[in-house]
């Protein structure tokens, strides 16, 4: 299991945020119960008081680290987070809007996960989801094409790739439980600063599993070669660094 790093993965906040906002600005209804699943640092759960001043929000990751983040930073008295297992986690109510950043892409079986919690869902409730969907971006190649060279091999092979994850695999799967549903892809254009950016940001989600399960020998050279690739793939120009990058969005309302 990666460890995650709060202060790493909130250095692109504003960036990461952006889908947060196209979300739940699809959002048909207004929940008087919100649970956010992988809630990470709780950085967006201003947004979702913004939308929504008067909901109870619970927050929930499987990082410590995260929600000691969360806890410490927050000033919200109708929010709480908590540390859970969403593969495992079983609500002790029902939710109004169950909704997710940014999370269901490591859960191996996600799908099944979903349709557990959907039993959770209050009539007339949504199911909001946002998922990464660059299964062909040059940093996925490089990362798959370096973690199949020695000496790293051996290491990384039990590190598991992200899937492609199509907004139409969710449109389907909601469809197909009687929901009513709303299910796009959106292609973000980040302009990144600095002078490995599309690393520091790889560096904080995708990568992490990589870096963390490599020993510390062998992770120096890996991240140097990394970065190699990623320079070339992702050249700098006068104006920054240009790294598009495709998500799938879906908002599922049962009926």
């Amino acid at each position: 299991m990666a460890v995650w790093d709060p202060a790493r993965y909130l250095q692109f906040a504003d960036d990461r945020a952006r889908p947060f906002l196209d979300l739940i600005a699809q959002i048909p209804i207004n929940p008087a119960t919100i649970v956010d699943l992988g809630c990470g640092p709780g950085h967006l759960t201003k947004h979702l008081r913004a939308q929504w001043p008067d909901a109870e929000i619970l927050g929930i990751d499987e990082s410590a680290a995260m929600i000691g983040r969360a806890i410490g930073d927050n000033t919200d008295p109708l929010a709480n987070f908590d540390v859970a297992d969403v593969t495992e986690w079983t609500p002790n109510r029902t939710y109004d809007l169950m909704i997710s950043n940014a999370m269901f892409q490591w859960v191996p079986d996600q799908f099944a996960v979903i349709d557990r919690l959907l039993g959770h869902l209050s009539d007339g409730g949504a199911f909001a989801i946002q998922v990464p969907n660059g299964h062909d971006a040059p940093f996925r190649t490089a990362l798959a094409e370096l973690a199949a060279a020695e000496p790293y091999r051996e290491h990384l092979a039990d590190v598991r790739p992200l899937p492609r994850l199509d907004a139409e695999l969710y449109l389907e799967f909601f469809f197909d439980r009687g929901f009513r549903v709303n299910a796009w892809e959106t292609t973000y254009l980040h302009v990144l600063d600095g002078d490995d950016p599309v690393f520091d940001w790889i560096s904080g989600t995708g990568a992490r599993p990589y870096l963390q399960a490599l020993p510390a020998e062998h992770r120096k050279p890996f991240v140097t070669e990394l970065k190699k690739r990623l320079s070339e793939a992702y050249p700098r120009r006068e104006w920054g660094t240009l790294l598009p990058f495709r998500r799938s969005f879906a908002v599922a309302t049962r009926r």
